[in-house]
């Protein structure tokens, strides 16, 4: 009985009017892939704005949770359209929570604050976010409670500038404010806290950073004297990661040019000195803090390990100093290549790679993603990636690859037994009774012919197999007899 029925279900899988409801039935389920991609897209939308409201919450766990969702959902697409519909509401929520949150929610809506600018771009959006949120995050920065957010504060304080900052002006503002943190004898108030070496390492980072966009003519020589001293003695601690920053800080400012005004002493020179020895002894001074950088960077580049605890650490020093040797005593920047969805974003300069550096710290695991449809970026480092694919393709996430482009996925399934069918019925009609051989035409009768044609048109397959078993058996009896 069921062998009956599953035949039964076979034949009628190859009824003539099948074709069409195979179609059909493809075509719905192209329908409802676009639907679901549909659905998808705004579960996205309504997933961020279910974040956003919980943002007024006033329990602070669910809004830490609130801002790592938003920053998964910025990480994993460019949410150019949330931005502009939520772009005020969103940033004065996260400076609210700078304002009031702990230190893990002050890092999270630090982090969401950077995003925004990026998705944002340059323009009025990203010159409000600057302006908004210069005076929330430096009164966040005199607070040294936790380290981690004092890390997200200065990235976010660098990429709020990078992006946002319009003058010269407001750019020295922000390395004005990350100086303060680790050399608080420039800024107002005076810290007796020494600041940690990862401390030293983030300001530094932060601040060469934003040094990149900067023109040597158009800095202030007032603010930085002094600098390529402090710098220099950096090279002597013992932490490799402090190192590294001073080191390609230093080769960034011998590569921004302009050294007199990284290099006089803070206090001045003495007023009765003429206009031509203070030149000369400016530029003795240089030629000393040069000689002395380029001696501390060989020994580093070729250091045997023995200093600072992270020996992992030493092939990556030696390697940095060694480009930092090569570009001071030959002229000659690093170059460097990353894959960017098959094509190569490449550096030369040492603006260049720290900007990239900084960015790849910064976006994390969503680098990738914003190097392909962030369009600033592309005009940052002179990238053109491949051309994109449809929104409605090129958002669908792992999960509705699975289950829509997958071997195993509905459509694929259905685009095989569819295919398979018309196999079949391409096979069966290759043997149409109404175009018979003479001889079977000889060896049937006009009842078994008229049969087989009805059968035919009923169940394809079936009569198609007894068609091809009656030819073989009276060829297999013509060869006896």
């Amino acid at each position: 009985m069921g062998r009956r029925s599953s035949q039964r279900r076979n034949a009628a899988m190859l009824d003539s009017d099948d074709t069409d409801s195979v179609s059909s039935s493809s075509t719905t389920r192209s329908d409802m892939m676009l639907s679901g991609l549909e659905e998808v897209q705004f579960d996205k939308e309504t997933v961020l704005d279910q974040c956003v409201d919980a943002l007024y919450e006033k329990r602070g766990s669910t809004r830490e949770k609130a801002l790592a969702s938003i920053i998964e959902a910025f990480n994993s697409n460019i949410q150019h359209e949330f931005v502009e519909k939520k772009f005020a509401t969103l940033l004065q929520l996260c400076l609210s929570s700078i304002r009031r949150g702990s230190s893990k929610e002050i890092a999270l809506a630090s982090h969401v604050i950077g995003l925004l600018s990026l998705t944002a771009g340059p323009g009025d959006k990203a010159h409000e976010i600057l302006e908004e949120s210069v005076k929330p995050i430096s009164v966040a920065l005199k607070s040294r409670s936790d380290n981690s957010k004092i890390f997200s504060l200065l990235e976010c304080l660098a990429i709020i500038t990078f992006v946002g900052g319009k003058d010269p002006e407001e750019t020295e503002e922000s390395m004005q404010l990350m100086w303060q943190v680790i050399n608080p004898k420039l800024g107002p108030n005076v810290a007796t806290a020494k600041p940690s070496p990862a401390m030293i390492t983030a300001v530094v980072s932060s601040w060469s950073f934003l040094l990149t966009t900067m023109d040597g003519w158009t800095l202030n020589p007032k603010s930085w004297q002094g600098s390529i001293s402090y710098f220099s003695n950096l090279l002597d601690k013992e932490d490799r990661s402090v190192r590294i920053a001073a080191g390609e800080t230093l080769a960034l400012i011998f590569e921004v040019g302009s050294l007199e005004k990284f290099s006089g002493e803070s206090k001045g020179s003495s007023d009765s000195s003429t206009d031509e020895t203070n030149k000369s002894r400016e530029l003795l001074h240089i030629q000393g803090l040069r000689a002395k950088v380029l001696n501390q960077v060989r020994t580093l580049s070729a250091e045997a390990g023995g200093k600072g605890s992270a020996k992992k650490d030493l092939n990556n020093q030696r390697n940095t100093f060694r480009d930092i040797l090569e570009f001071l005593e030959d002229g000659y920047s690093p170059k460097t290549s990353a894959k960017i969805g098959g094509l190569l974003l490449s550096t030369s300069t040492w603006a260049n790679l720290i900007q990239l550096n900084f960015l790849k710290h910064f976006l994390g695991g969503g680098f990738v993603k914003h190097m392909q449809e962030n369009e600033f970026l592309h005009d940052v480092f002179g990238f053109t990636p491949k051309k994109n694919l449809p929104t409605s393709q090129h958002r669908v996430s792992g999960t509705d690859k699975r289950m829509y482009k997958s071997p195993n996925s509905i459509l694929n399934k259905a685009r095989t037994q569819f295919l398979n069918k018309q196999r079949m019925l391409s096979q069966a009609s290759c043997f149409p009774l109404t175009r018979m051989s003479a001889t079977m035409r000889v060896v049937m009768s006009s009842e078994q012919a008229v049969a087989a044609t009805e059968s035919q048109r009923k169940h394809p397959r079936t009569i198609f197999l007894r068609v091809i078993l009656f030819v073989h058996s009276h060829r297999f009896n013509e060869q006896n007899d």
